[in-house]
């Protein structure tokens, strides 16, 4: 499945709820998967099938939500890659202090409670390196400054979020 025509195709399938792709991905990939996952962070296969699941949602929730506007050309590297990320970042939440991990584990959340094109805005920004001329692009703006002044915005929105939930808390 490598032609543009194809990968267009189940993109938009994906984007109108039709989960067959993913049902066909996971069984053809499964035992691949629970052995490349064995052999690089040794999950049992059971565990490996949870995390395949897992991330064929994550997957499924960036095609649905817009996050991911492109089908990868190699849809199996870029699932492996999720699985390999999200296994990484669930270790260095442990290796970090509690104090530092449940202060990314509240920034998340008030990070979620931002409006998607905010949350856009900063991932390309912040996330991915992208400069303000092609995070205007990447989000429809006018210009660089146009995507300055929505970055500056959203900040301010987030930084809201967390005063009022530490008043709420303290």
């Amino acid at each position: 499945m490598n032609s543009p025509q194809q990968l267009a195709e189940v993109l938009t399938s994906l984007r109108i709820g039709n989960q067959s792709y993913l049902i066909t991905f996971y069984e053809q990939n499964r035992d691949l998967f629970a052995r490349w996952a064995r052999r690089q962070h040794q999950l049992a296969p059971a565990a490996a099938h949870e995390l395949l699941r897992a991330v064929l949602v994550t997957f499924y929730d960036q095609v649905s939500d817009g996050r991911l506007t492109k089908l990868p050309p190699d849809v199996r590297a870029y699932v492996y890659g999720l699985a390999d990320e999200k296994i990484r970042s669930a270790h260095t939440t442990e290796i970090l202090p509690k104090n530092e991990a449940s202060r990314r584990q509240q920034l998340l959340a008030l990070f979620q409670q931002l409006g998607l094109d905010c949350q856009k805005m900063l991932m390309y920004f912040y996330f991915r390196g992208y400069n303000f001329e092609k995070v205007a692009g990447k989000m429809g703006f006018a210009n660089a400054n146009v995507a300055r002044l929505q970055k500056a915005a959203c900040l301010r929105k987030l930084y809201e979020l967390r005063v009022r939930a530490e008043a709420a808390g303290a």
